[in-house]
């Protein structure tokens, strides 16, 4: 009897708080509404305060039965950072950086030209690569060559090729790039660690590399500067360019190739802008390094095509090697059978 009083009593009471505060709630109500529609009136569809509450990570207006690393973030802000970077500096700059590369590049062939042999080839040949070295070096660079011009698609094509070819061509070269781009990866990380203890012991500084520094090479004067094995402009490719960018460029690509490790989103972002980065120097250094092997110099693509090379080529360009070479102190051959029976015949190879 005295509990049902009781209740009666706290009904009337809860009754008589609500009563009391409802013109309040109802001016609260009214405020917010009238809040909203002049929002809607100044900036429309603007829901800034509801996109603070998400981005601010606010666990009363977010839940989740999925657990994982970041699965209750509903907008990540930083992704709009990383977006900012990557088509800004990134983009801009290191697309400027790349034509620059090619300009100078074709400046210099302007001006210089094929770096010609000074001296008649001597018909005498002997081995500069073997066919490991070779076979490792093919697979690096043609691996390395597809990453590249896959990654160039992917991040400048939106801005070049876009316009050209339209959305559906764009779309299927885009999805083909990143498919080459995500398989060829690994591969190019396993060849650079291969290539790396396969060159590395003709790739330390040695007695005359300062030389050759100081000289640049002969390649603007044109001046006989002799070198070992690999002389130091091949030294600092194997180094910063093979060793230090393959190196970066490897490890943030499996980052963002196999993101079933646990990494987030942010440290994904991170990855991808230092493998942005990394990869626009390494192209812009490559770029080099592939013109002095093809256009730029006298046989050089032949050398690591059949991995032999003329005496005179050999003395010009290496001659500390090269005496090592003859004087039996470091791998290499006398001519080889196919040059022997040439010669008996009286032809120049």
């Amino acid at each position: 009897m005295h509990g049902n009083r009781a209740m009666r009593w706290a009904a009337c009471l809860f009754a008589m708080l609500l009563t009391a505060l409802a013109p309040q709630f109802a001016v609260a109500a009214e405020s917010s509404a009238d809040e909203q529609a002049q929002r809607q009136q100044t900036q429309p569809h603007n829901n800034a305060p509801v996109w603070r509450d998400v981005r601010g990570g606010d666990n009363r207006y977010q839940t989740t039965q999925v657990r994982g690393v970041e699965t209750s973030v509903l907008v990540q802000p930083q992704g709009e950072t990383w977006r900012q970077i990557r088509n800004g500096p990134i983009t801009i700059y290191g697309g400027w950086l790349l034509v620059l590369v090619l300009v100078a590049l074709g400046a210099f062939y302007w001006w210089r030209g094929k770096i010609m042999l000074s001296h008649p080839r001597t018909g005498r040949v002997i081995e500069r690569f073997s066919g490991w070295d070779r076979l490792v070096h093919w697979a690096t660079a043609i691996s390395f060559v597809i990453l590249a011009v896959s990654g160039l698609i992917m991040l400048f094509g939106k801005y070049i090729l876009l316009p050209l070819f339209g959305y559906t061509l764009f779309s299927w070269l885009a999805i083909l790039s990143k498919n080459l781009h995500n398989f060829v990866g690994p591969l190019f990380a396993v060849c650079t660690v291969v290539m790396f203890f396969t060159f590395v012991k003709d790739n330390i500084w040695q007695r005359g590399d300062w030389q050759w520094i100081l000289k640049a090479g002969g390649l603007f004067t044109g001046k006989h500067v002799p070198s070992w094995r690999f002389n130091i402009a091949e030294k600092s490719w194997f180094w910063l360019g093979v060793t230090f960018l393959g190196i970066i460029s490897s490890v943030t690509g499996f980052i963002l190739d196999f993101p079933n490790f646990a990494q987030g989103r942010e440290t994904m972002q991170a990855a991808n802008v230092i493998h942005a980065i990394t990869a626009v120097l390494f192209i812009a250094a490559a770029l080099g390094h592939i013109y002095i092997g093809t256009i730029g110099m006298e046989d050089a693509y032949e050398t690591m095509r059949s991995g032999q090379v003329d005496e005179t080529w050999a003395k010009e360009h290496h001659e500390y090697w090269y005496n090592d070479v003859k004087g039996g102190r470091v791998g290499g051959g006398s001519p080889s059978a196919a040059h022997a029976s040439a010669m008996k015949e009286g032809w120049k190879l």
